[in-house]
C-alpha cells in the first residue's frame, strides 16, 4: 500500500504543500477494506467499499510505464461503440430533417461526410494515453498551464455533464412510452439517472464488461424496428433544396456531437501497453468506435424522422418531440416484445452515462488536485443530482436543447483540438531530450513553474470567438456570416485558434527560453 499512498500525495501535490500533511499523516488499516484518515483530525472516515474501487485507477496521478501492460486493444473499441449506440445519436440524426429542413439523402450525406473527418482528432488522441500514462485533462495542463487547465475543465465538466442531461431525457421518455400514460417523463427520467449511478459505482473493471454486451441487445432492438417499420422510409415528405445554410447548420451538430470526446479521449486508454503497434490498433479500434455507431445510428434517425410525419402512428408518437414516443409507435406492431424492446432501448443511454461520470471525477480532481482524497462514488453522486432536476426541466424542449447543446460545446473543443495539435506537433518535437515520451517531460505533470503558463492557450482561445460568434446560425444567434453561409463556427474557431496560439506560444517560448 505504500505506493498506492505515495501516488495520492504525488497527486494532491503542490496544493497541500503548504499544509502539514505527508505520507506518515496517511494510514490504511486492511489490505482494501480501510480507514483514511489524517493525523490531525483533518479529514476522519470508514470506507465500506472497496478500496480496489475507491481507488480504480490512479486518478489523475500519471499512470507508471510498468501498470501500461493491457494488450487487450479491442476494449476501446467497445467503450466507444456502446456508448453511441443508443437512441441519443438517434436524435440527433432526426435534427436534419426536423431542424434544419434536409432530405433524407442530404442529411445522411452531411452525417458521414462530417463524421468521417470530425472522428479523427478523438481516436488519434487515444493513442496518446499508453505513450504519457496521463488523463486527458492532465495531458492538456503541457498546453495550458496548472492553473489555465481549469477553465477547459470547466467547459468540459459543463460538456460532460450536458450529454448526461440529454441522454437523461431520452431515456426518460423512452422508458415512460411503453407505460400507457401511467409513468411520467420525470419519473422516467429519476430511474434511467438512478440505473446509471449504480452501473458507474462497479468501476472501470465492469464497465469494461457492461459496455461489451450492452450493445447486443440495442441492436437486436433497431434491427426488429427496421424490420416493422422499414417499408414507410421510402416515403418521406418533400423538402426545399439543400442550401449552404443547412448545410453547414446541421454539420455544426454533427462536429459537436463527436469532437468533444477529444477532451476525454486518453482517460480510458492509460493502462494499455505502448509500442507493438498500440498505436494503429487503439486508434482504428477508436476511429470505427466512433464512426460505425454514430454515423449508422444517425442516418437511421435521419430517414425515420423524414418518413415521421407520413405514418399517423409515428407522427402521433413523435408528438411534442418525444423520441421516445416515435421509436415505442414503431415497435408497437410487435406488442407486449416491442414494449420490453423498447425498454431495452431506453437503457441504451446508461452505459454513457456511466462512462462520463467516470471522467467527471477525472475533471474535477484536475480542477482541484486536493479532492483526489475523496471516494469517486462522490462525484457520480454529485453529478446525479446535478443532471436530474436540469434533466426534469429540460424534458420538454428537447430539440431545441439537443441543437443549441451541440452546436455550441463545438466551438470550445475545436479550440481546444487545435490548442493541443499545435502544441503537440510544433513544440514539442523540439524537445528532443525526452523523445521516447514525445517531448513531454511527465514530471511536470503538477509542478506549475515548470509548466507553461497557459496565457497563449488561453488569449487564443478568447479571441477566436471575436470572429466565431458572426460565423454562428444558432436559434440563440444568428451572426451575419453565418446568416448567409450557415454555421461555419467550429471550423473557423480550429484554424484560427491554430495560427493564434502558434504566434502567441512561439512568444511566450521566446521570453522564457523554454519550452
Amino acid at each position: 500500500m505504500s505506493s498506492t499512498k505515495a501516488r495520492i500525495l504525488q497527486c494532491i501535490g503542490t496544493s497541500t504543500r503548504s499544509s502539514n500533511l505527508d505520507e506518515s499523516s496517511l494510514s490504511f488499516s486492511g489490505s482494501y477494506h480501510g480507514l483514511l484518515q489524517y493525523k490531525h483530525g483533518i479529514l476522519w472516515g470508514t470506507w465500506r467499499f472497496n478500496l480496489s474501487f475507491v481507488f480504480a485507477s490512479t486518478g489523475i496521478v500519471p499512470v507508471p510505464i510498468e501498470q501500461r501492460i493491457d494488450t487487450q486493444f479491442h476494449k476501446i473499441f467497445f467503450i466507444w461503440f456502446t456508448g453511441n449506440f443508443n437512441i441519443l445519436s438517434f436524435s440527433t440524426g432526426s435534427l436534419g430533417p426536423t431542424a434544419f429542413g434536409l432530405s433524407t439523402r442530404d442529411s445522411c450525406l452531411v452525417i458521414i461526410f462530417f463524421n468521417l473527418l470530425c472522428c479523427l482528432p478523438p481516436a488519434y488522441f487515444v493513442t496518446w494515453g499508453p505513450k504519457l500514462g496521463l488523463r486527458q485533462m492532465v495531458q492538456a495542463r503541457y498546453s495550458f498551464g496548472y492553473y489555465g487547465v481549469i477553465i477547459p475543465c470547466l467547459l468540459n465538466l459543463v460538456n460532460l455533464c450536458g450529454f448526461c442531461i440529454l441522454d437523461s431525457i431520452l431515456g426518460g421518455q423512452t422508458l415512460a412510452s411503453v407505460a400507457n400514460g401511467n409513468l411520467s417523463w420525470t419519473v422516467g427520467i429519476v430511474i434511467i439517472s438512478l440505473i446509471s449511478l449504480f452501473v458507474s459505482f462497479c468501476g472501470y473493471t465492469v464497465l469494461n464488461w457492461y459496455e461489451r454486451l450492452a450493445w447486443i441487445p440495442v441492436l437486436v432492438s433497431f434491427v426488429v424496428a427496421l424490420g416493422l417499420g422499414g417499408k414507410h422510409l421510402s416515403n418521406t415528405v418533400a423538402t426545399e433544396p439543400a442550401t449552404a445554410v443547412s448545410v453547414l447548420s446541421f454539420a455544426s451538430v454533427i462536429a459537436g456531437y463527436v469532437i468533444t470526446y477529444s477532451s476525454i479521449s486518453s482517460d480510458f486508454t492509460t493502462y494499455y501497453r505502448p509500442g507493438g503497434g498500440s498505436d494503429w490498433k487503439l486508434g482504428l479500434y477508436s476511429y470505427f468506435g466512433f464512426f460505425l455507431p454514430i454515423t449508422t445510428v444517425q442516418c437511421l434517425g435521419a430517414a425515420v424522422a423524414s418518413a415521421a410525419p407520413l405514418v399517423p402512428a409515428w407522427e402521433q408518437g413523435s408528438d411534442s418531440g418525444d423520441v421516445g414516443g416515435l421509436l415505442a409507435a414503431m415497435l408497437s406492431p410487435a406488442g407486449n416484445f416491442g414494449k420490453f424492446l423498447t425498454v431495452l432501448l431506453s437503457l441504451s443511454v446508461a452505459g454513457d452515462i456511466a462512462a462520463s461520470f467516470y471522467s467527471i471525477s477525472l475533471n474535477i480532481q484536475v480542477f482541484i488536485p486536493s479532492l483526489v482524497v475523496v471516494p469517486r462514488y462522490v462525484f457520480s453522486i454529485a453529478a446525479t443530482a446535478i443532471v436530474l432536476p436540469l434533466s426534469i426541466v429540460g424534458a420538454h424542449r428537447f430539440y431545441d436543447t439537443l441543437e443549441n447543446f451541440l452546436s455550441l460545446i463545438g466551438y470550445w473543443a475545436s479550440d481546444f483540438i487545435a490548442i493541443i495539435l499545435v502544441e503537440h506537433f510544433v513544440y514539442r518535437r523540439r524537445n528532443t531530450a525526452h523523445r521516447l515520451t514525445m517531448g513531454y517531460d511527465l514530471t511536470q505533470w503538477n509542478q506549475p513553474r515548470l509548466l507553461p503558463t497557459g496565457i497563449p492557450a488561453i488569449v487564443a482561445g478568447v479571441l477566436t470567438f471575436g470572429l466565431v460568434v458572426p460565423c454562428m446560425s444558432q436559434i440563440l444567434f444568428i451572426g451575419p456570416i453565418g446568416e448567409k453561409v450557415g454555421d461555419i463556427g467550429f471550423e473557423v474557431a480550429f484554424f484560427l485558434c491554430c495560427i493564434l496560439y502558434l504566434v502567441l506560444r512561439g512568444m511566450e517560448v521566446r521570453w522564457r527560453g523554454r519550452i
